[in-house]
């Protein structure tokens, strides 16, 4: 059973309670909500006549049904403009901040959480989305919850949850150009599957992610989910201070000292005892891409697809059945193969420095003619950061459109939709079958970089040929 770790530390400073089941009831000290999985939570509680414990512990965005073309008011979709309605009445009855698009605050809830100094080392943060993991770079156990949860936080301000394994993920080394945050954790889940987190905190720790940025870390952290992992973290540090310094919900001066301090702290010891470990090296990454329905279904960009006999029993009706969705055979190289989609965007892949990288490598060419290539900052914030230093013009120069703030086509309940069986190079989290709203169409996920020399060349290639 782990020990001293910061996964230990923070649970049991937030414990409120062992429940009669086993499990630990745990308060939550940051709730953020969006439109999609909070109408039934508040109907419950206006039905019940019921209050919530802490309104000024929970925070509301909108991003899942957003348009990103055109953001004017009534939304085309009724259904859209229905949720938004919906959560414009619903915090402003329970008086819960909102940060809709007339704040200049609004954006994915995984980017402005952030962004906004909101998410803080030592929290527990829970939120009606799987992503919710993305906050644990900063030191935090973020929990992505259900819409049934949902309101036993607005209600309550706590969660009943089972106690996790914590596995420490060391990664060393240093990563070479043309390889990302993005391919350390597809390498992850691809070494480790989509289910081999299930029941387990990551820790993240080693060279790569000390060198990480937090923009990085949150690319990490995000897809800790997509490994069967509840949460995933790494231990803060100046990195991490430095970051929330002067943002606006971070404490100020004095205050601000005191916190670091704390946060220090809560960092796992040196004699903190792990569940299980896995140690690995750059030495070994390329930029991955995904070939199949899952996200740990991937190769490094020069391998060729891994015949079926190299799967297991298990895996390899699945391995035949991505094969044939994603009209790919094994033994080929992905290299050269036409796409018909860019998307760069998503809460995984949508901060400053994920349109920098991508930038770089637009600059240096077109927008291929058969390719339709959007890309979607993840807040308004980051919007107007992105046009302030010239990203936008060169993303709009090279053919791509330049989108207002949302989840876009990550998960496309909104205009944002593949048709058909395009082939789609998506900086996105998820390549489930019908993800990104045509029941045939087809994601490969990658890198901001690789999405971006994907779009020029009009094929999948590897981006190293640009990046030295």
């Amino acid at each position: 059973m782990s020990k001293n770790t910061l996964y230990d530390k923070v649970w049991d400073s937030h414990k409120v309670t062992t429940l009669p089941n086993g499990q630990d009831q745990l308060f939550i000290g940051l709730h953020l909500i969006h439109e999609v999985t909070t109408p039934q939570a508040f109907a419950s509680l206006k039905e019940r006549g019921a209050r919530m414990a802490f309104p000024h512990r929970t925070f509301a965005t909108i991003d899942h049904i957003i348009p990103t073309l055109s953001q004017q008011r009534p939304f085309q979709d009724n259904q859209a403009e229905l949720m938004t309605e919906a959560l414009e009445n619903n915090v402003k009855q329970f008086g819960i901040p909102f940060f809709d698009t007339s704040t200049n605050k609004q954006g994915i809830v995984h980017v402005i959480g952030p962004e906004l100094g909101l998410t803080q080392p030592g929290m527990t943060i829970a939120c009606g989305d799987s992503h919710t993991s993305t906050h644990g770079a900063f030191g935090s156990l973020a929990f992505g919850i259900g819409t049934t949860e949902v309101g036993q936080v607005l209600e309550t301000q706590s969660l009943a949850l089972n106690r996790l394994k914590v596995r420490r993920i060391q990664f060393n080394g240093l990563l070479a150009p043309g390889t990302y945050a993005k391919d350390v954790i597809l390498k992850i889940i691809h070494i480790l599957g989509v289910k081999g987190g299930i029941g387990f905190a990551y820790e993240f720790g080693g060279d790569v992610f000390d060198a990480m940025s937090m923009e990085e870390r949150m690319t990490v952290c995000n897809m800790s989910i997509e490994g069967g992992a509840r949460i995933g973290y790494i231990n803060p540090d100046d990195i991490t201070f430095n970051y929330l310094k002067d943002k606006e919900y971070a404490p100020k001066g004095e205050a601000f000292k005191v916190a670091v301090k704390h946060w220090k702290s809560l960092a796992s010891g040196l004699d903190a005892r792990y569940d299980d470990g896995l140690t690995l090296h750059t030495q070994d990454l390329q930029p991955m891409v995904t070939w199949g329905v899952n996200p740990g279904q991937s190769v490094g960009v020069t391998q060729m697809l891994p015949e079926l006999d190299s799967f297991s029993k298990e895996d390899k009706k699945t391995a035949e059945e991505a094969y044939a969705y994603m009209k790919f055979n094994p033994g080929m190289s992905l290299v050269g193969h036409p796409i018909d989609v860019v998307f760069i965007g998503s809460c995984t892949n949508s901060r400053l420095s994920d349109l920098r990288e991508a930038a770089t490598v637009m600059a240096k060419g077109k927008v291929a003619p058969h390719v339709k290539a959007i890309v979607v900052p993840g807040s308004q914030q980051i919007k107007k950061q992105a046009e302030a230093e010239g990203l936008a013009d060169i993303f709009k120069a090279a053919g791509a459109e330049w989108r207002e703030a949302g989840c876009s086509m990550c998960l496309a309940m909104n205009p944002d939709k593949l048709i058909g069986d395009q082939l789609c190079a998506s900086t996105s989290n998820r390549n489930f079958m019908g993800r990104q709203g045509s029941p045939t169409g087809r994601t490969l996920l990658m890198s901001p970089a690789m999405a971006a020399f994907a779009a020029i060349q009009g094929e999948i290639g590897d981006v190293r040929e640009v990046i030295g």
